[in-house]
């Protein structure tokens, strides 16, 4: 055998048994590096707010610690606010079930032909060896491990304001660290990187904000006009789910204003879902190009396809962080690389606006005649 045999052999199994370690160790920190990547984006986000701080005067500490209390807290505010409204109308409607079915059966049967006995659907509602009663007992065992679910969440969040408050408060420390050990270029290469990184995700983070409020004031208008059990809660749920999670979000967000205004009025639920789709289209077609286009510019089809691809590889989390991941990586490939001289052709030619003169009145031309 030819002397190098044996040395492709071992370097072979050496690397068939390394990829079976980085599997195996992968699987079981999967949610670390989940954890880590959250805490790495939100560590993005508020940096430029606490170098503004600490430029104030504040120490990096406190100023980290100060912008966390504040995104906890409209976070805690906001989930409190959706849980008890949740909580009401389940409430309401176990009390007064038999007339909410009683007017959905009505609207049914005027609109729609349908000759459905209320009287039987409440019988069946009732009846304790129904489906309905033991879907309702079968909800209350998992009330146990529903806690455990949400004590996990609270976990995993305090350990990521955790990972945040380090990395942002020793940012300066820890980059300093990293740039130590390089080249002066590469050094230079390695903090324009982090600037734009910053600055990508902050845009991300101004645009989406601007989007949901203004989202949240459109649908708070209609919520209002229409009597919606409140109002400020709903539109701040659309507009904040529905920005902050791509492609669906829109559609997520509008299910529960609809049911919980289905349960008043059907007739009330069909306009909020008529106001919620024009709204969708015209937030597409005219509001976010014009907010995006000066916060992140990324193609709109590139965004749409990151948010799918890290929805498929890391879930909800992947979903969200996929748009300004493809953001810092567009603008990275932008910045570096030779650019040449681009060829006359038709496939290459965008076509400009035509520029409109101003109008002159005739009483303008009369007097320049003048």
């Amino acid at each position: 055998m030819p002397p190098w045999t044996w040395k492709a052999i071992i370097v072979f199994w050496l690397g068939f048994l390394g990829t079976l370690v980085l599997r195996y160790s992968y699987e079981r920190l999967a949610s670390l590096l989940i954890l880590l990547l959250v805490a790495l984006f939100l560590s993005l986000a508020i940096e430029p707010g606490t170098t503004r701080l600490a430029k104030r005067g504040w120490k990096r500490g406190r100023a980290t610690v100060a912008i966390l209390l504040a995104v906890m807290a409209g976070v805690l505010i906001f989930v409190a606010a959706i849980g008890t409204l949740v909580a009401t109308q389940v409430a309401d409607l176990a009390q007064n079930s038999e007339r909410y079915v009683g007017r959905t059966v009505s609207f049914v049967n005027d609109n729609f032909g349908a000759n459905i006995n209320a009287a039987k659907v409440n019988n069946s509602i009732q009846d304790p060896d129904g489906p309905v009663q033991e879907f309702i007992r079968g909800q209350q065992g998992e009330a146990l491990q529903l806690s455990v679910a949400a004590l996990g969440l609270l976990l995993q969040g305090f350990s990521v304001m955790l990972f945040t408050f380090y990395l942002v408060a020793d940012g300066p420390r820890m980059r300093r660290s990293i740039c130590s050990r390089l080249a002066p270029d590469k050094q230079r290469r390695v903090l324009d990187t982090w600037e734009l990184a910053i600055a990508k995700t902050g845009g991300y983070i101004y645009s989406r904000v601007l989007l949901a409020a203004f989202s949240a004031f459109v649908h708070w208008i209609a919520f209002q006009s229409l009597g919606t059990a409140a109002p400020v809660a709903m539109a701040l749920w659309v507009g904040l789910i529905s920005q902050f999670i791509p492609v669906v979000g829109t559609y997520i967000a509008g299910v529960l204003p609809v049911l919980i205004t289905f349960i008043d009025s059907p007739v009330k639920a069909l306009v909020i879902i008529a106001v919620i789709i024009t709204y969708q289209q015209i937030e597409n077609f005219l509001i976010s190009p014009r907010i995006t286009a000066r916060t992140m510019e990324i193609h709109p089809a590139i965004s749409f396809g990151s948010a799918i691809a890290g929805a498929a590889l890391l879930g909800p989390v992947g979903a969200i962080l996929g748009l300004p991941v493809a953001a810092m990586a567009v603008a990275l490939a932008s910045a570096h690389g030779q650019r040449h001289e681009l060829i006359e052709d038709d496939l290459v030619h965008i076509q400009e606006k035509p520029i409109r003169e101003p109008r002159v009145s005739r009483r303008g031309l009369r007097r320049g005649k003048r």
